[in-house]
């Protein structure tokens, strides 16, 4: 048997090791950050991020590697832990409240060859893009149900911060009360927190002491549906399917779906085509859906919210569709017209049937 010449098994470890190298590159993972607003918890906004990562995770398996960082504080924090993850080797990084777009686009300028995805942010760069979801198309819907299963009139809705989203939020969720029920009022509670379950409760059950028998809520936490619970009213649930911690009040829920988009930007990153994006998906793109409607609610309103969810989807019915007044009575769209996206998202009044005074900024 000829054997090789030292030489000749010099070349040959040579290339052994070359390959294996290689298929080692080949073989390591993208490394992908996710920053987390407030704890991951079992239900709320930042649930259903993590169920996008999760369902990212088990679709592309080794090919990625994730780490995620939960309960960052806008602003300062933020920047430190984007940072972080970028320094680290993490080549695609998603931001995940819309206080982080500052800092989001700061550290992009320092890391050029990371990927960035914002999102609810407005704010875009060359590594940095952004990705919504139409919240408000949801919130028609669930309008509809509160509208039909009101007794006083009147809906109490926990709310955040008075920025375009959340309002965008109230004033569909009043318009698709307002049309099935023309005398629905929708009465609001700031909390200045997107997380605080003492504040959120506390809103909650001022606002049911005020006559509102369905409460709703932009904001992370159940504590708004278990109050309603508590209390003997609806409520309806937002972010995450809430009905676990409220089963006799909890209507229904407009519920995001973040693991396609995930997926999808994941998969661009490891074929080298990522491109920064500028979504904002609604129903008819899967990423709204409503949580299954408690058995309470009568089949001919479950069949009258399938087929405004219908319309939605073709686009046959958009939420503000003129005419829309504000309270004060102006005509902000026309009959005959649609509000543009441009205006949706400068969104800064109330609409016909919410009561009290928007917070001055």
């Amino acid at each position: 048997m000829h054997m090789p010449s030292n030489f000749g098994k010099a070349i040959i470890g040579a290339a052994l090791a070359l390959a294996l190298a290689g298929g080692a590159a080949a073989q390591q993972p993208l490394k992908i950050g996710f920053v987390y607003v407030t704890p991951i918890g079992s239900a709320g906004w930042t649930f259903q991020h993590e169920l996008g990562r999760r369902e990212m995770e088990k679709a592309l398996g080794a090919k990625v590697a994730t780490k995620h960082v939960e309960n960052v504080a806008e602003g300062a924090d933020a920047e430190r832990v984007i940072r972080e993850l970028a320094t680290s080797g993490h080549t695609l990084v998603f931001t995940t409240s819309f206080g982080y777009m500052n800092p989001t686009i700061k550290v992009a300028k320092s890391f050029p060859k990371v990927a960035f995805e914002h999102a609810t942010g407005y704010k875009r760069d060359t590594n940095v893009g952004t990705y919504n979801a139409r919240f408000y198309e949801g919130r028609y819907l669930t309008g509809i149900v509160a509208g039909k299963m009101t007794k006083s009139n009147v809906a109490g809705y926990v709310a955040a911060f008075p920025i375009p989203e959340v309002l965008q939020g109230i004033n569909a969720f009043t318009r698709g009360m307002r049309s099935v029920n023309p005398k629905a009022e929708v009465k609001v509670i700031w909390v200045n927190s997107w997380y605080d379950p003492g504040r959120e409760r506390e809103a909650a059950t001022t606002l049911i002491s005020q006559g509102a028998d369905v409460i709703a809520q932009h904001t992370d936490s159940t504590a708004p549906v278990q109050a309603a619970e508590d209390k003997g009213v609806y409520a309806i649930g937002y972010h995450s399917d809430m009905s676990k911690f409220g089963p006799k009040a909890h209507l229904t829920a407009s519920t995001h779906q973040w693991g396609a988009f995930y997926t999808k930007v994941a998969q661009d990153a490891l074929a080298g085509k990522h491109k920064p994006s500028n979504l904002w998906g609604g129903i008819k793109d899967g990423m709204v859906k409503l949580a299954p409607i408690n058995p309470v609610v009568p089949k001919e309103v479950q069949d009258m919210v399938a087929k405004a969810e219908a319309d939605l989807r073709s686009g046959k019915l958009h939420a503000f569709a003129g005419p829309v007044k504000d309270q004060a009575g102006k005509v902000r769209v026309p009959a005959g017209k649609s509000m543009p996206d441009d205006q949706l998202a400068a969104m800064d009044y109330y609409v016909e049937g919410v009561q009290g005074q928007l917070p001055k900024k």
